[in-house]
Formats: C-alpha cells, structure tokens, sequence
C-alpha cells in the first residue's frame, strides 16, 4: 500500500513559554533541534530552581503557563528573532516592547506581567533565557510538538464544539491524515522535502487545552473527556528532526513505509 501523503497546515513557534505563537511559513530545522527560537524564554513564578550553569527540566506549573494562568491568552504577543524584541498587545493598544537579550528588557517585561498577573503570583517574577541548546518545552529536548487536524476535529465532536488546533500549542500541524492515527507512529518515520523526523512519543494533555486562544476562558474539557473515552489524554506526537532541511507550510509530508 503505498503512504498516506498529507500536507502541512501550520508551523509555530512560540519565543516565551505560556504566550502566543509566531506562525511561520518555513522553518530550516535541524537534526535533534527544535524549532529554532522555541520555548527560548519562560517567565519564572517565583523560585523556579532553574540554574542556568545546569539547566534542565523544570515542570511548566514553576512558570507562567495556560495550564494555570489563563489569562495569558488574552494577550496578543509577537517576537522579532533577529533583534529579540517582545510586543505584547491588549485588545488594540501596544502595552510592552521590549528586548529581551538585555537585562532591562527582562527587568521590564517582568515588572509589566507582575501587575497583568496580580492575584497569580506564587514570587517575584523573572524572565529566564534558555542557555544553550536548552528549551523551556514540556519535553526539554530539541523535538517538535506535531498535530493532526483531523484529530482535532474528533476532539470537537466528542466535546459538541469546534476546538481551534492553537489550543494544543503545536509547531507542526499536518491535514491528510485519519484521526488518531498519529498515535501509533512511536518510531515511525515522517518524511518533507530533504526533511526526515522520527516519531519519538504521544504527547499527554494538559489543562492548559482547556483555555480558548480567542477568548482566554476556560470552556471545555478536553482532557477529562479524552480520559474518558479512550482512557488516556493522548492528542497529537513529539517528532525529532533526523536529516536536516526546510520544512513549508503547504508542503506534502508522508508517513515512510514501515
């Protein structure tokens, strides 16, 4: 049988743990790396334990994340990665620019989400920068997060809404492809373009795909019903780049033969 040939329907990458993505058109990717600029800041809630001469995983909930914090989807966020400027945006007004390769940039932007934040602080806020090749990803290793539209599509008919793909945070969303399938690909290969990536794991969901990106409230209950139905919270896989390349959106991507 020869492979499903599907498309890919998005690529983001989101600069600061918890905000919103900057979606791409193409990304060169790289073996064992992530999405270049990916998780690369997180905003500490107090003593996170993060050291930057040893940096390792750390749980989101020590961070500022939608899991916990809601209202960050609120906010409308973009970063320039060339000059490492942060824009976040309240409604239509400008509320922060700032650059956070300086240490008053970081002193800024943290003592602006402090006020945003009043009433969720666990401590003092801080902007962290990932040292290294270090990522502030749920995973803390260089692969990126994939989605299946069509499974997103069956996560809206099991919870009676349709359920924007943004709540699931991917870097590459693919469309061409039976629902659910994905989860089977453990060690399976995906192949665009020069670009090879194998499948290295599902992804469990959190509370944070409980959040609408359009409207920062908590309205349904994806993981719970997942939990339900299938007796896990499964939706969607970790790849690792293996041959480097461009990845496009648009592009056809394919599951190698087994």
């Amino acid at each position: 049988m020869p492979p499903t040939i599907g498309r890919i329907a998005a690529l983001r990458r989101y600069p600061v743990k918890g905000l919103s993505p900057d979606d791409l058109e193409a990304i060169d990717v790289l073996p064992g790396q992530p999405i270049a600029g990916d998780r690369s800041f997180a905003i500490e809630n107090g003593p996170s334990g993060f050291d930057p001469a040893a940096p390792a995983f750390i749980p989101k909930q020590r961070f500022l994340c939608l899991m916990k914090n809601a209202r960050l989807a609120g906010l409308a966020t973009a970063f320039d990665l060339a000059t490492s400027t942060l824009t976040v945006r309240r409604g239509e007004d400008t509320a922060l620019t700032a650059d956070l390769s300086s240490e008053d940039g970081r002193a800024a932007t943290a003592a602006w989400f402090t006020e945003f934040m009043d009433g969720e602080l666990n401590g003092p806020l801080a902007v962290l920068p990932a040292p290294g090749g270090h990522t502030f990803s749920d995973t803390a290793k260089g692969f990126l997060s994939l989605i299946n539209h069509a499974s997103v599509t069956a996560v809206g008919a099991m919870v009676g809404a349709a359920v924007d793909p943004l709540r699931f945070r991917g870097n590459l969303e693919i469309k061409g492809f039976d629902a659910w399938e994905e989860l089977d690909w453990a060690g399976r290969e995906l192949v665009s373009g020069e670009v090879r990536m194998t499948v290295v794991k599902r992804t469990a969901r959190c509370a944070a795909t409980n959040v609408n990106p359009a409207t920062a409230e908590r309205d349904l209950k994806i993981p719970v019903t997942l939990m339900k139905s299938f007796g896990h919270a499964d939706c969607g896989v970790y790849v690792e780049v293996t041959t480097p390349g461009r990845l496009e959106v648009g592009a056809p991507i394919a599951l190698a033969a087994a």
